[in-house]
């Protein structure tokens, strides 16, 4: 069987003990699992077509609305982690202010976040503890039928998202964050094969998704600083946001560049009469031999 038990099976038990215990003020690391495994869930549930093995949507959205509040509330935490690094000299009141505003916002979007898993979690519970039963069933040697298509659909998506890495032709401020996106979905969807971990081309991806990510939680800091604060131009703190923010920008960039000079080459369309911009650019063999890990 080429995809991995552990990994598939982990996602839904990891949300249904998170759900039960979420109350209160969740810590980062609930906050960071809870984000991360509906994350990896829901890419499970595209790639494994769980709704053909009856496994309602509503449950779905229901984790999808839960995960949107999640992200809310670690922003947060991630976007304190990076204010309290910055103490340019004669700004300690402007630092205080932007963590105070931070920390405030944390709480707001905690207890948000509470009050929905709350209201949905008896449903999302009882709708995880199915799907694990599906999984296990789906994953069972002796049903090869359903191994075979499970796997199938997983190759299937894993295809789809490696041949889209071209795409955009020009990566800028503009794309890189959906860039992003794209990058992080195809990650989740490898990360499901039974030999991903040995692959090379995985943890890059990881890398160019971690760069982008950070890249944009300081642009948001930058965004939150010019509404909280009111130094304008002549705040040592804003400037020094925007140095570090830049920094972050052209790294991010950096690395993405690096991943398709890497894992992608040239390739001009066949299409009769197409236009120089018809350039296409498509994986190299590690990218396929990646994807195919969830195949053999």
């Amino acid at each position: 069987m080429s995809l991995n038990h552990n990994r598939l099976l982990k996602p839904p038990k990891k949300l249904r003990k998170l759900i039960n215990k979420m109350d209160g003020q969740p810590t980062p690391e609930e906050v960071h699992d809870l984000r991360t495994n509906t994350r990896r869930f829901e890419a499970m549930f595209e790639a494994l077509s769980l709704e053909e093995q009856n496994v309602g949507k509503s449950m779905l959205k229901s984790l999808v609305r839960i995960r949107k509040h999640a992200g809310k509330v670690r922003d947060m935490d991630v976007l304190t982690s990076y204010a309290s690094t910055i103490h340019p000299e004669g700004e300690e009141e402007c630092s205080i202010q932007l963590l105070e505003h931070l920390g405030a916002q944390r709480k707001k979007y905690a207890r948000k976040l509470v009050a929905e898993t709350q209201s949905v979690g008896p449903e999302c519970r009882k709708g995880l503890k199915s799907v694990s039963s599906i999984l296990t069933a789906l994953l069972t040697d002796g049903n090869d039928a359903s191994n075979e298509k499970a796997v199938a659909n997983a190759t299937a998506t894993a295809v789809r998202l490696a041949a889209q890495l071209g795409k955009p032709q020009s990566l800028n401020k503009e794309n890189l964050h959906l860039y992003r996106l794209k990058i992080k979905d195809l990650q989740n969807v490898l990360r499901m094969a039974a030999g991903a971990s040995s692959a090379k081309f995985i943890d890059d991806l990881g890398e160019v998704k971690d760069s982008i990510g950070e890249w944009h939680d300081w642009e948001e800091l930058i965004v939150i600083a010019n509404k909280v604060l009111n130094h304008g131009s002549r705040c040592g703190l804003q400037s020094e946001l925007k140095r570090i923010t830049k920094q972050r920008y052209d790294h991010a960039l950096s690395v993405a560049k690096t991943l398709r000079t890497t894992y992608l080459q040239s390739s001009h369309s066949s299409k009769k009469g197409a236009a120089p911009a018809a350039l296409l650019k498509i994986p190299r063999q590690p990218v396929w031999e990646a994807t195919a890990m969830l195949a053999v």
